[in-house]
């Protein structure tokens, strides 16, 4: 009977534990990362995803840092990412509407989305590693 006892003890403790720990997790469960301004780029995109496409889409497509489309903090530290101030972020904005539509139109890709390796025309297809793709640096 003693055995009996202990062996329920045990399988209410267990449970008790197991409840206890799910609620927990629930209720320190980070909020998602909710971004500003995202205009061509879904709203709901993982933080993973979007530094992806800034590192390996933009920094290495155009050899650019952040700082390039990004302006510079009012404060005086670090970088504003919500801030369209520089007229390159919103240049970004069209050249990415421009290769997704390239991609649709041209190569019939249903859903072409910046960052997918699926892409037949991305940012490297003309900058390859330039800022200007023609060389000019910007004088037009």
């Amino acid at each position: 009977m003693r055995i009996k006892i202990n062996r329920k003890l045990a399988v209410v403790i267990v449970l008790v534990a197991s409840v206890t720990g799910t609620a927990a997790m629930a209720i320190n469960k980070p909020e998602p990362v909710r971004y500003q301004n995202l205009k061509v780029l879904p709203k709901d995109i993982s933080p993973h995803d979007l530094q992806s496409i800034m590192a390996d889409d933009f920094e290495d497509g155009l050899g650019v840092t952040c700082g390039f489309c990004h302006a510079n903090a009012k404060d005086g530290h670090g970088l504003d990412f919500v801030s369209d101030a520089k007229p390159e972020k919103e240049i970004t904005r069209q050249m990415m509407r421009m290769t997704i539509g390239i991609n649709k139109k041209y190569f019939k890709l249903k859903h072409p989305k910046i960052g997918n390796s699926a892409l037949v025309v991305s940012c490297t297809t003309c900058h390859k590693g330039q800022a200007f793709p023609d060389g000019t640096a910007g004088n037009n």
